[in-house]
């Protein structure tokens, strides 16, 4: 692991902290650090779920420019590829996410953010897409996610101009699920995913499976995806002690396993 990335456990919820100051600017490093901490966090069963934050001042402002103007058009060719294949570990972490965002999320950042489940802004947040003023267009599922969350024509406004949104617009039109002081970020995006501690991993994992493979596809395949991930569920001690749960005591009161 990298000394630009930590990743800390408390309480069943993990923390994937970035640690470059002053901007957190993603290079390769923190790229590689992102895929390395996506697998182990996928693989402790002490995690139940995932908070990506860059600290108190800032998420993380972009990819590193400085880095990026020396890559040739071979060198990018390997390395987009590289790029987004460690956004996607993060988006493919098999437990719920959640982005604490401070500061800047542009860029880089804002795909990043947007590789989790859900996103917490503070108030003085902004996100953004500014590629193009660089002559570029996102790279890191910025163009393919940010489309997926706010819809085609919101997400062309956003890229075409790479103007940045203030935390109340970017709620507004759903690039957020929650705005909250400053301060209380961090803390915020723990308890929305605090519920999911202790809760029925193989279900939460097969929801998200059936959910982001689902968008990804026709209604009829995605369908299937659902009912795949909805069969096999049957085999797990979690489904047995839920129902049964359910049955004898109502809803809402299991106590699962994780298996």
């Amino acid at each position: 692991m990298s000394d630009l990335l930590a990743v800390e456990v408390e309480s069943g919820i993990a923390t994937l902290r970035l640690q470059r100051p002053p901007m957190n600017a993603l290079n390769v490093e923190i790229q590689e650090a992102l895929r390395a901490a996506a697998e182990e966090v996928t693989e402790r069963r002490d995690v139940s779920a995932v908070v990506v934050y860059g600290g108190e001042k800032v998420f993380a402002a972009g990819a590193d420019i400085k880095e990026m103007e020396q890559m040739s058009y071979t060198d990018m060719v390997a390395h987009s590829r590289r790029l987004q294949s460690a956004f996607t570990a993060v988006a493919r972490i098999p437990k719920p996410t959640v982005a604490a965002i401070t500061g800047y999320a542009l860029g880089g950042g804002c795909e990043l953010a947007m590789t989790c489940d859900f996103r917490v802004a503070a108030r003085n947040a902004k996100l953004g897409q500014p590629e193009i003023l660089l002559g570029l267009i996102p790279g890191a599922g910025g163009t393919q996610r940010l489309t997926r969350l706010v819809g085609p024509a919101k997400a062309k406004d956003l890229v075409y101009s790479g103007r940045f949104v203030s935390a109340d617009e970017a709620l507004a039109i759903g690039l957020v699920d929650e705005v909250v002081e400053a301060e209380d970020v961090y803390a915020a995006a723990r308890a929305r995913v605090q519920q999911y501690v202790g809760g029925p991993a193989f279900a939460l994992r097969a929801a998200k499976t059936a959910i982001d493979r689902g968008i990804e596809v026709d209604l009829e395949t995605g369908l299937e995806i659902e009912s795949m991930q909805f069969a096999g569920l049957f085999a797990t001690k979690d489904r047995a002690i839920g129902m049964k749960s359910f049955v004898e005591h109502g809803p809402g009161k299991a106590k699962f396993e994780g298996a």
